[in-house]
């Protein structure tokens, strides 16, 4: 990076310096879109790892926008059997649900660096409102002069408002796979216009 802005503090509260308006494209190769979800008493952590979409950043950061897709077919969780499963008829069926999208309806500024996204997540043809809870953690130049944006952003779902009820008795921990799954992004973008 050649140059970063600061965390700078504005009434005893932390806030970053707002990034040049504009469209920012997502950087796949240093955004990650995580999911974690109980696995009888563990916790089984997998990915999306091509991620497509766009930032708005408007001069009000309430009137900012955010659109983001993963391609489902791309799920891993570090088992080669496990993610063949998700890919199928049980959970995403990828064949006939190749991506996950989401589409910001509202961005609410919560103090200081942190923020909450209202948005609409797309899943096997079933939208369901969500709400993210996000801390923008600031922007800087590239090495190429292009402003780049960073933020972070998490929330828990139920997997069966969206369909993906498959699971499966067992006598340790009652179920399988737990209904609640964390969702966690990190993202790197880069201004395009």
């Amino acid at each position: 990076m050649a140059q970063v802005e600061q965390i700078v503090e504005i009434d005893g509260a932390e806030a970053a310096s707002l990034p040049p308006a504009g469209t920012y494209e997502i950087d796949a190769q240093h955004t990650s879109a995580e999911f974690v979800a109980r696995h009888m008493f563990t916790k089984v952590r997998g990915a999306f790892p091509e991620i497509t979409g766009s930032i708005q950043v408007a001069e009000r950061p309430e009137d900012s926008r955010v659109e983001v897709e993963l391609q489902t077919a791309t799920v891993s969780t570090n088992s080669d059997m496990r993610d063949e499963h998700l890919r199928g008829d049980d959970f995403f069926s990828v064949e006939t649900y190749p991506t996950i999208a989401f589409k910001s309806t509202a961005v609410r500024l919560t103090g200081g660096t942190q923020f909450e996204l209202d948005g609409d997540l797309t899943v096997r043809d079933v939208t369901k409102p969500i709400t993210l809870k996000g801390e923008f953690l600031g922007w800087g130049q590239d090495m190429s002069g292009k402003p780049r944006i960073f933020a972070e952003a998490k929330t828990t779902v139920v997997r069966e408002d969206w369909g993906l009820n498959w699971n499966m008795a067992v006598e340790a921990s009652g179920l399988l796979v737990g209904k609640k799954v964390d969702l966690e992004l990190q993202v790197q973008a880069f201004k395009v216009s």
